[in-house]
């Protein structure tokens, strides 16, 4: 015994010493043990650091090292109030990656205050994701090196509640084990939580390693906390299977208000106290004065949940509960008791309203819901009914009907009485047909009928409803998804929310219910709306616990609930540009676009569906795919199929996976894979796709197509030309023979005359082309040169070589950019010729300075164009 208690005292001293010379982290006056201002316990002394420097880097480091994930931000300016004793670090240089914050590089010392201290918010170790919010979801922990799940071997009730409470999120209600991972791949924690309970947050719970590696690739556990965490009947005093309604929340025991509460509600109640079922529900029966302020929370209950707690709530926009207005409950008191059977007649005794305090009827077994209207107060209309939900059929189906199925379910009055399942077809029985009610009526099967399951109906008649609390959220913008004006649709009509105060938490439950993202942000700068429109509700405030708007408690509706520029705009952080409208039907084109490339017709592939984008998977993924997205997108063919992520990974779901098309698909749609989001990809695995996309301006195809039928058209005026140019020649070259004339000539182009200069100019010897696009052909005639007395027949070209003669027929042509000579004469054995030959002007012009003095005749061309000025062909 001597031995172990020495030993024990050596024990407590080494830690003392430990204690005392080894530095150790906390973080103070953040509410919790991952926030709050940094400080280091060194040399015996608890002191802070300086925020000089102080960034994500150094915060990051800080987190790990306590166990508290990652960092979301590095505070300065005693953000978590000043501190007190030695300022023990400043200007860290940390990369991120250290596992302790006092072997960061430090920087130079200098002067600090408190007032300067550093502070830090940690994700924390602990969170619940994928569940709608912070209170429900996946269980996954971080020590600084990203989330992963938690194993569900051994997982038990006090390790939820332990995580619940750590996350303020009240109790935990249910937990789900061994649900199936994210990715194949995907590992999860390598230890096992032994909560006693009593743990003020996860990190300080009992660990054992997994034996073996037992937990890996194995299931995963989700916790669903919630702040209702207890309910009672209160009587005299004590608690009973009768009494008034008592909820224990994170603020205590409430009282519940007797506004909407129906006997599906009451029923929840007395099944989970085990007390039977509900007989009646007498209001404000059992009120005991004083205690805190009536809860105002609506419960909208089927009748067939476990806890109360597990049925829809509303808070939004419910006015304060009247004074002695409780919700009151008595019970059968005996588990096993059943209610009396029901006939099957077509209706129940009159005025059984048990709603209203009497006692329990056949009404009582039976239980109404509305579904796939996306609220509890709209929806197909479904009747539980000899343990089997089934449908109403439409035949006679009217607002009076109506009205009775919103009264009864607490939703208000019916807007709209709708038809031939216009909510979708339901299955199971259709138990009622020709309800013809008053709209007085407490239950619709107290209408008169043709009775329960007589009818001559199908499913695609089922009736539905529309009650006037039936609510409606969106964001409305001309060109963003995910921002704009937030409006609700109550009572029939779309107005707008007020913005006050509207919180960090609001916000972020807002975009979550609207599938667009975590946060949020209002904008004030937008300008005033134009148009007039209900401004419904202000005041708004939701909960950590909250999953939509309707749980959180709000000032009661009102048409005027505030001034036009307290509107609320919000930017949501999944904010995109419009792609596909919601109030048409998209084509094909506009569910499919190219993200991250360097062109519209390159990029990752990202398909539209169920309201969101998503991105293929490489599996498969070859060029007979991308050719099917580049046609699809009018980018012309594919020239490339890059996978794995090579524009980057996207986000968001991956919806498509091994898609195999043969290249000839009129969409992606029709090619062969997985069915949608089922894959075992990974975003590092995105495909791409790069198109050759058709070259704009003339190189596309209609351009292409008018240089070659202008190339043609051009090649047959050649020809045209030809020919007649060749007759013109033929037929002066036989007048020539029959009548021989002397070509007039110029005196100076005599050889005998050595002035070429002085020769005047005779008129009509210019050909004008005045046209700049130089698309006319003008024939220019050559003039009969006068010759002196006893000169020679000169021809206009002189021989040479005994090439062709050209007669006083040849002709200019002048086509941009090249001028054509047709010339017909005598080749050197006597036969008729055509010569062509073509120059450019240019070409002429030079010709003509450089052999002046040998030129036997000439032809001036003339242009109004001034780099065609005189052109004089050269004769040699």
């Amino acid at each position: 015994f001597l031995l172990c208690f020495l030993f024990s005292l050596w024990h407590i001293c080494l830690m003392l010493l430990f204690q005392i010379f080894h530095p150790h982290v906390r973080l103070m006056d953040g509410g919790s043990r991952c926030a709050g201002r940094v400080e280091i316990f060194q040399k015996n002394s608890w002191g802070t650091m300086c925020d000089q420097g102080w960034d994500l880097n150094d915060a990051h480091v800080v987190c790990r090292q306590m166990g508290c994930g990652v960092a979301l931000d590095a505070m300065g300016y005693a953000q978590f109030g000043e501190g007190s004793g030695p300022i023990w670090l400043e200007e860290l240089k940390c990369t991120g990656e250290e596992d302790q914050v006092w072997k960061c590089p430090t920087g130079r010392q200098h002067y600090c205050l408190h007032v300067r201290d550093a502070g830090v918010i940690c994700s924390g170790f602990v969170r619940l994701d994928g569940g709608g919010g912070p209170c429900s979801g996946r269980v996954e922990v971080n020590s600084g090196g990203g989330w992963t799940p938690v194993p569900y071997r051994n997982f038990t009730l006090l390790t939820a509640q332990v995580i619940c409470a750590e996350l303020g999120c009240g109790k935990a209600t249910s937990f789900l084990l061994d649900l199936p991972l994210k990715e194949a791949s995907e590992q999860v924690w390598a230890e096992e939580f032994q909560c006693k309970g009593w743990e003020p947050e996860l990190w300080f719970c009992p660990r054992v390693p997994c034996p073996a590696g037992s937990c890996q690739h194995r299931g995963a556990v989700q916790v669903v906390c919630s702040e209702y965490t207890e309910v009672r009947l209160m009587k005299n005093g004590s608690s009973q299977c009768e009494g008034q309604v008592e909820m224990k929340t994170s603020g205590g025991w409430r009282t519940l208000c007797a506004s909407h509460w129906n006997m599906a509600n009451a029923n929840v109640v007395c099944r989970q106290l085990g007390c039977g079922v509900a007989i009646s529900t007498p209001k404000g029966e059992y009120f005991v004065e004083g205690g805190d302020e009536i809860w105002r929370d609506r419960f909208h209950c089927s009748g067939s949940e476990s806890f109360l707690w597990n049925c829809p709530v509303t808070a939004l926009g419910v006015p304060a509960c009247a004074h002695g207005n409780t919700v009151s409950v008595v019970c059968s008191g005996n588990q096993t008791q059943l209610l009396p059977q029901c006939n099957d007649s077509w209706s129940d005794p009159a005025g059984s309203t048990a709603s209203e305090g009497n006692t329990a009827n056949c009404s009582d077994s039976r239980q109404l819901r509305l579904v796939d209207g996306g609220s509890h107060c709209a929806g197909r209309v479904e009747i539980l009914q000899q343990g089997s939900w089934g449908s109403i059929c439409d035949d006679s189906w009217d607002l009076s009907d109506a009205h009775v199925v919103c009264r009864q379910l607490g939703c208000g009055v019916a807007l709209e009485a709708t038809v031939s399942a216009h909510f979708g077809e339901g299955s199971g029985p259709i138990w009622l047909d020709e309800l013809n009610c008053t709209g007085e009526e407490a239950h619709v099967w107290q209408c008169p009928s043709q009775g329960w399951g007589q009818h001559n109906c199908r499913h695609k008649e089922d009736a539905g409803v529309i009650c006037s609390e039936f609510l409606a959220l969106r964001l409305v913008s001309k060109d963003q998804e995910c921002a704009g004006w937030l409006e609700v649709f109550y009572n029939n009509t779309w107005g707008s929310v007020c913005h006050s105060p509207m919180e960090a938490l609001t916000l972020s439950v807002i975009c979550r219910q609207l599938g667009c993202g975590d946060s949020g942000i209002l904008n004030s700068s937008v300008p005033l709306r134009e148009g007039s429109r209900p401004r419904w509700v202000d005041g708004i405030q939701c909960r950590k616990m909250d999953t939509s708007l309707w749980q959180c408690p709000s000032d009661p509706w009102e048409q005027r609930s505030c001034s036009a520029k307290e509107e609320a705009y919000i930017i949501c952080s999944g904010n995109r540009p419009k792609s596909c409208p919601s109030t048409v039907p998209c084509i094909d084109k506009e569910k499919l676009l190219l993200r991250g490339g360097d062109s519209e017709c390159s990029g990752r592939v990202e398909v539209w569906h169920e309201g969101a984008w998503g991105t293929v998977c490489d599996d498969s993924w070859s060029l007979a795919e991308a050719e099917v997205v580049c046609q699809q997108l009018g980018c012309g063919s594919a020239l490339e199929a890059p996978g794995e992520a090579a524009f980057g990974p996207g986000n968001g779901s991956i919806w498509l996976d091994e898609v195999q098309c043969r290249g000839r698909e009129p969409s992606l749609w029709a090619c062969a894979a997985a069915p949608w989001g089922q894959s075992d990809c990974k975003h590092e695995e995105d495909a791409g796709v790069r198109c050759s996309a058709p070259v704009p301006g003339i190189f596309s195809l209609p351009g292409i197509l008018c240089m070659i039928l202008g190339a043609l058209l051009f090649l047959v005026l050649i020809i045209l030309g030809t020919q007649l140019l060749s007759w013109r020649a033929q037929h002066q070259g036989t007048m020539s023979d029959s009548s021989a004339t002397e070509l007039p000539y110029y005196p100076g182009d005599s050889e005998e005359n050595g002035d070429t200069e002085s020769a005047p100019e005779p008129a009509g010897q210019h050909a004008d082309a005045t046209s700049n696009s130089y698309d006319d052909v003008e024939e220019l005639p050559v003039s009969e040169i006068p010759s002196s007395s006893g000169m020679k027949e000169k021809n206009f070209f002189p021989e040479e070589g005994g090439g062709a003669r050209c007669s006083q027929t040849g002709m200019w042509i002048a086509i941009s950019p090249v001028v054509l000579h047709y010339c017909h004469g005598k080749d050197g054995f006597g036969h008729d010729s055509l010569t062509v030959s073509g120059t450019s002007p240019q070409s002429l012009r030079e010709a003509d300075n450089s052999n002046t003095e040998e030129t036997a005749s000439s032809l001036v061309l003339g242009q109004d164009d001034p780099g065609y000025d005189d052109v004089e062909p050269n004769t040699t």
